[in-house]
C-alpha cells in the first residue's frame, strides 16, 4: 500500500510538480493550498485515514505554517503524532530552529531538489513504518520508560510528549546508553544521513527532549552534554 502525504502549500505549481514526481515513487500526495484546509483534513481525514506525513510550507496565505505546526501537535490522538517535514525560506535559520522546536521533525530550504524532498520523505517513514527491533521492546531507565513498539515515553507513568523524529533520537541515545556520541553520529544514526556544514538541528531536538523527561530540564540527568564532543545517555538514572 503506498504512502499517503498531505503537502500544505500555497504554490500550486510547485505542489503539483511535487505530487507528480512522488508519485513517480508510489508516494500519494494530497495537496491543500492554506494552513485551514490542511488542518481540517487532519482533523476529519478522508476515509478515516491520517496522511503519514505532512509536508507544510512555512509562508501560507491564512495561517503561518509555524502555527499550523503548532495547531498539529495539539490535536487530539493520532493525528498529533503525524510527522511534519517543514518547508522553509532559504537562509533564514531562526524559521527552521522555531520549526523544530515547536514540533517539526525535519526542514527542507526552498528552493530544493525534488530528489532530496524524497529521500527525507523516505527517511521519516522508514524511520516510522519499519526497522528491526530488538526483542526487548520497553527501556526502562528508573522512571523512564520507552515503548519502541507503542512508541510511546513516560516518566512516572505519565506521557512524554515528543515528535516521532525526537522519540528516534531518544531511542537512539537510549540503546547506546553510557556511550558519548558526536552530533554527527547522532544525526546519522537517525536520519542515515551526514549533517549538513554547521547543522545544530540537533541541539534544538535535545533540548525539547530534555524538556519532555527531564525534571529540570537546565540540569539534566539523563541526557548530559560533553562539551565539545556531543551527548551522553546516562545509564544510572532515578
Amino acid at each position: 500500500m503506498s504512502s499517503q502525504l498531505l503537502m500544505i502549500e500555497d504554490d500550486h505549481r510547485l505542489a503539483q510538480m511535487v505530487g507528480e514526481y512522488l508519485g513517480q515513487s508510489g508516494l500519494q500526495v494530497t495537496h491543500m493550498a492554506d494552513g485551514a484546509s490542511g488542518l481540517a483534513r487532519l482533523q476529519a481525514p478522508e476515509g478515516g485515514q491520517l496522511p503519514d506525513l505532512v509536508i507544510l510550507d512555512l509562508m501560507l496565505p491564512d495561517i503561518d505554517g509555524l502555527e499550523v505546526c503548532r495547531r498539529i501537535r495539539a490535536l487530539p490522538g493520532a493525528a498529533a503524532q503525524v510527522p511534519v517535514l517543514m518547508l522553509t525560506a532559504k537562509g533564514d535559520p531562526m524559521d527552521r530552529v522555531i520549526g523544530l522546536e515547536i514540533g517539526a521533525d525535519d526542514y527542507l530550504p526552498k528552493p530544493f531538489e525534488p530528489r532530496e524532498l524524497l529521500a527525507r520523505i523516505r527517511a521519516i517513514l522508514r524511520r516510522r513504518e519499519s526497522g528491526a527491533q530488538p526483542a526487548t521492546q520497553v527501556l526502562r531507565f528508573g522512571s523512564l520508560e520507552i515503548d519502541r513498539d507503542a512508541r510511546t515515553v513516560s516518566v512516572h507513568g505519565q506521557p512524554a510528549e515528543l515528535t516521532s523524529y525526537q522519540f528516534d533520537l531518544l531511542v537512539t541515545m537510549a540503546e547506546r546508553a553510557g556511550r558519548v556520541l558526536t552530533r554527527d553520529q547522532i544525526m546519522e544514526a537517525v536520519r542515515g544521513r551526514e549533517l549538513e556544514a554547521f547543522d545544530r538541528s540537533s541541539d534544538v531536538h535535545m533540548g525539547r527532549i530534555r524538556a519532555a523527561i527531564e525534571a529540570d530540564p537546565k540540569n539534566p540527568r539523563r541526557i548530559l552534554t560533553v562539551r565539545g564532543v556531543g551527548y551522553v545517555f546516562a545509564k544510572q538514572q532515578d
